[in-house]
């Protein structure tokens, strides 16, 4: 049965990619809308955790009402993320760049002026795939990790697209080491685009995030105490029917003390910047 509900799933996103990036754009937008939609209707569990996070993050006095049409607006978001994923590999590098709109985009071109390398610490929002395609296209070429998914065949596709964007993909876990090879690239001044807000390794720094204890992962802050680049946060949303993504000025890495504290005060400050 595993196998099989393995089967099924490589096969549905491969249809994804094959069927969705033919749609007319209109078509495309409007059927993962209704997706939306139905899913947030049924307010499954995944739904009601984002309404308890939204509920969080915007404060107890939010009334219900103010709190499903937030959480309607984030499930069309996290769909059209899909939409736009299956439709990306089919866009051209004129469509890429222009489809996005980028606010301070002069903090990056800033740092990798500096020689040093940029790290950019992202959190789950908008299009960080569109994000990563714009910025190879406009900036540098972009060395990330990717979570290794389950089944195999799957996380290849996935692989594979991120690559046919331009970027530089290497395995979070059954490949080479990882740290030092994003140090590596650092110090040859690259840029290195990192999820950040989610710890995969179950060894994360603990943070105060909307005033509660979370654990994020250390790797960007890691990155930059050791190699010395340049640490910069962006957010990622979906506005007007359209990507944006801003740009916050660098974050002022402590350059004294021992190197674990230096690395929990820096991811401190990323938290700082995601809650931003």
């Amino acid at each position: 049965m595993s196998a099989l509900m393995d089967q099924i799933t490589t096969l549905g996103f491969g249809a994804g990619w094959a069927v969705v990036k033919r749609m007319p754009d209109r078509t495309a937008n409007a059927t993962f809308e209704r997706l939306a939609d139905a899913s947030w209707a049924r307010r499954g569990p995944s739904v009601q955790r984002l309404e308890s996070n939204i509920r969080r993050v915007v404060g107890p006095d939010v009334t219900e009402a103010e709190l499903r049409v937030l959480s309607k607006q984030a499930m069309r978001s996290y769909l059209r993320y899909w939409c736009d994923a299956f439709r990306l590999p089919g866009w051209s590098r004129e469509r890429i760049v222009e489809s996005i709109s980028v606010i301070d985009d002069h903090h990056l071109a800033d740092g990798l002026a500096t020689g040093r390398g940029v790290v950019v610490a992202l959190p789950h929002m908008g299009n960080w795939d569109h994000a990563g395609a714009w910025a190879t296209l406009a900036h540098s070429h972009v060395v990330t990790v990717a979570e290794r998914l389950k089944p195999e065949e799957l996380y290849e596709k996935f692989l594979a697209y991120r690559r046919s964007l331009g970027m530089d993909v290497i395995p979070l876990t059954g490949g080479e080491p990882v740290f030092p090879y994003l140090a590596d690239r650092l110090r040859e001044g690259n840029l290195i685009a990192l999820l950040g807000d989610r710890d995969l390794s179950n060894s994360g720094v603990p943070v105060q995030f909307f005033g509660a204890k979370a654990k994020m992962p250390a790797g960007p802050a890691a990155l930059a105490v050791d190699t010395g680049a340049v640490l910069l946060t962006a957010s990622l949303y979906l506005e007007d029917d359209r990507n944006w993504l801003r740009f916050q000025p660098p974050v002022e890495v402590p350059q004294e003390g021992e190197r674990s504290r230096r690395i929990f005060r820096t991811t401190q400050l990323v938290a700082n910047n995601f809650e931003d």
